[in-house]
């Protein structure tokens, strides 16, 4: 689940008249260049202008800006960047208008795929996508995610994958692990004999807590999301999120009874199962730091550092630690990892915009992002010293290794399902609810918006 889910309505369309912030102006950034990698020629645009527009503010702005100040040093090019929350309804009145930028940054693939039917996105070519597929971890995948129809419905890649955000992790106490004895699981099959391990030692696995006011629900479905990655084929995800095929189909339904066999288990539950409902999603890890630890584990994206009791201090003073959150060996379904990202796309064509996404495949443009911190990236070539802490290095290195990166499905999925009954009917589910009668009510909720 986004937090930063976008609702476009026809009052929402308003006119996109912004003022866009130029790099070279967000104050210098000459040292943020000088990255482990060398860059190649993108060619000379001296008086250029690439314009750009996204959601993207304060911290991650500067960012954006420091990156994009090594591709002006480099080609004597401009870059401005205009970032606004409102940037979902902005857009699609940019584009509708002829009042585009050069480029458009989509955190969510849906919106970016209308805009590619409806004839607004120039596509970035074959050898793009070509480069993509063999640079990036999980290579395919991304090409996938950016690859919609144009308007004579023939696939065409317009997303260029550029940050990348982590869910597939799971959150736990060195010490607690180091005292009692406890190896990282390698396999699925090796997390569930873990967790039955801590139970006969008298310890509680794992802290889950889904509520989130409005949202409540939300890191049940990512549970989901990440389970059915690892019981069933990407093709039967991207299928589950279109809905060919169906929720109640038996793929769904063995994921979400592998996955109540963690939060349904009393014995596996801190509260017992029945605290999982009421527990807010922010809380829950709290449980990895009391004393006694009143859990062991914890699933959950790379941003729950922010709701630990020191704001993720935690992390790099070693009290905290992560593992990738693995596969069933038996299923040799290799590396699936769940996550999300933001999308680059050309709105408006011109020799300056091509050589800017030329640049967003050098190493050097993921390296100067990779040691400002709050950057991700699966490109294989960029060097993991680049980046701000062992952390992220590690999550980094999560990304690169992946056979398989699916988008979150909640938010592939249309809103009254993947923000409403999906919500809804797995909190449910956390309530006793069972998992034939959760998964008819999400597709009942389907059938209704046909």
């Amino acid at each position: 689940m986004s937090f930063t889910k976008s609702l476009l309505s026809a009052t929402a369309i308003v006119s996109a008249s912004v003022a866009f912030a130029g790099a070279a102006a967000a104050g210098s950034h000459s040292d943020v260049c000088a990255t482990p990698s060398a860059m190649g020629n993108l060619g000379s645009f001296e008086g250029e202008v690439v314009t750009m527009m996204g959601s993207m503010q304060g911290k991650d702005e500067e960012n954006l800006l420091a990156m994009a100040s090594c591709f002006e040093k480099a080609t004597g090019a401009q870059v401005k960047y205009s970032g606004s929350q409102d940037f979902a309804a902005l857009i699609v009145a940019d584009l509708r208008s002829n009042n585009a930028p050069n480029i458009a940054i989509f955190p969510q693939p849906g919106l970016a795929g209308d805009m590619a039917a409806d004839g607004h996105l120039t596509p970035l070519g074959a050898d793009a996508a070509a480069w993509m597929a063999e640079n990036y971890g999980a290579g395919q995948s991304w090409v996938d995610l950016g690859t919609y129809a144009d308007p004579d419905g023939n696939d065409q890649f317009y997303g260029f994958a550029f940050k990348q955000d982590l869910k597939s992790l799971v959150w736990y106490s060195p010490e607690q692990f180091e005292d009692n004895g406890y190896d990282i699981p390698a396999t699925m099959e090796d997390l569930i004999a873990l967790s039955d391990q801590m139970v006969a030692d008298g310890n509680t696995p794992w802290c889950i807590g889904v509520e989130s006011g409005n949202a409540t629900g939300w890191t049940a479905t990512d549970w989901m999301e990440d389970i059915m990655l690892r019981t069933t084929s990407p093709e039967n995800y991207d299928r589950w999120v279109s809905n060919d095929l169906p929720f109640n189909s038996p793929e769904v339904i063995n994921a979400m009874d592998v996955y109540g066999s963690f939060s349904r288990n009393d014995d596996y539950v801190a509260g017992g199962a029945s605290s999982v409902a009421t527990t807010f999603f922010g809380d829950a890890p709290k449980g990895l730091f009391s004393s006694p630890a009143s859990c062991m584990m914890h699933r959950q994206a790379s941003f729950i550092p922010a709701f630990f009791p020191k704001k993720g201090e935690e992390v790099a003073n070693g009290e905290a630690d992560f593992f990738y959150f693995p596969p069933f060996a038996s299923l040799d379904l290799g590396n699936p990892v769940l996550g999300a990202g933001t999308l680059y796309t050309m709105t408006k064509d011109s020799p300056a915009t091509r050589a800017f996404f030329e640049y967003l495949q050098e190493a050097r443009a993921h390296e100067v992002w990779m040691s400002q911190g709050s950057f991700l990236t699966a490109h294989k070539g960029a060097s993991l010293d680049a980046y701000a802490s062992d952390a992220q290095r590690k999550q980094g290195k999560i990304l690169t290794n992946a056979t398989t990166f699916r988008f979150d499905a909640s938010d592939l999925m249309p809103g009254a399902i993947g923000a409403g009954a999906f919500w809804s009917e797995m909190t449910a589910f956390a309530n006793g609810q069972d998992s034939k009668t959760t998964a008819d009510n999400i597709q009942a909720a389907w059938d209704a918006i046909k």
